[in-house]
């Protein structure tokens, strides 16, 4: 393991795809979570000299800034948001990927069809491979309750899927 960055730049650097991958998940939009990342590394660079290397890692804090910045984006556009949702279902559009490349359409479905929260927690624990501790952490929630939670995501989206896909 690599000693934590000393300056927000090489923290930056570390840790850029790991933010939009998690903002990626949680919102479900490539354009949303470019969005996003701009605007959490902003707020990020604002507070840096808050960050203390002992409470968690740089990229934990960082994935916080995000989840903050992701919640008020959420709920300052949920109205908006919900209605692309809806016309994206109903019409079956956009060819890309929406949340990373070389996933079976099957795949990219089923996650579409789990709600935000398992989503991100699926995000959290499985793409970003965080540990569970921290990952309830972030959640606000117990590490049981996390795992809770994410053991029932992957059961809803191999139920979604069908057992063979996942």
């Amino acid at each position: 393991m690599t000693a934590e960055p000393r300056s927000f730049a090489s923290a930056a650097e570390d840790h850029l795809g790991d933010v939009y991958t998690y903002l990626l998940y949680l919102v479900g939009d490539r354009t949303v979570a470019e969005d996003l990342t701009g605007e959490t590394f902003e707020r990020a660079l604002r507070s840096w000299r808050r960050y203390d290397p002992r409470r968690g890692s740089a990229k934990t804090w960082l994935c916080q800034v995000a989840r903050s910045t992701a919640l008020d984006h959420l709920r300052a556009e949920s109205r908006r948001r919900k209605r692309e949702e809806r016309w994206a279902r109903e019409t079956g559009a956009s060819g890309e990927s929406r949340f990373a490349e070389g996933l079976s359409p099957e795949l990219e479905e089923g996650l579409c069809r789990l709600s935000a929260g398992e989503r991100e927690v699926v995000a959290l624990r499985i793409v970003l491979e965080l540990d569970g501790e921290t990952a309830a952490r972030m959640l606000g929630i117990s590490p049981t309750a996390c795992s809770t939670r994410l053991s029932r995501a992957l059961r809803k989206l191999a139920d979604e899927m069908g057992e063979e896909d996942v």
